[in-house]
């Protein structure tokens, strides 16, 4: 089979299914109709309007906050709930992380917009 289909519009993920009429994510669980999905321009990577976990649009240089503690390797603390984290960067990133930033104590990283909502 030649065609391939959408990712997830939820996670981003790569390994959708149909299922009937709809689409499935396997790694979220997110189910859609083909006829809903947002078309997205090529050549218009992260700008096309990434989401935060509550639905605002973010733009880079925008300030969020971590809305989940998140564990990151080496670290026995990790980043925890209510981090704000200042001058975002959108990207193309792997996995779902969409976001380049810099998070104090931390260093250089990359979050999912999932995770985190514009202060």
């Amino acid at each position: 089979m030649t065609e391939t289909l959408p990712p997830c519009p939820e996670c981003s993920g790569v390994y959708t299914y149909e299922m009937g009429a709809l689409l499935v994510c396997p790694e979220c669980g997110h189910e859609w109709s083909p006829a809903s999905a947002p078309a997205e321009p090529a050549g218009q990577g992260p700008a096309a309007g990434v989401k935060d976990a509550v639905g605002n649009v973010l733009a880079d240089g925008d300030t969020i906050t971590v809305i989940k503690t998140l564990k990151v390797k080496g670290s026995p603390s990790g980043i925890k709930a209510g981090t704000k984290v200042r001058n975002i960067r959108l990207v193309d990133g792997v996995d779902g992380h969409d976001i380049d930033c810099k998070v104090d104590g931390f260093g250089p990283m990359q979050l999912k917009s999932s995770v985190v909502k514009k202060a």
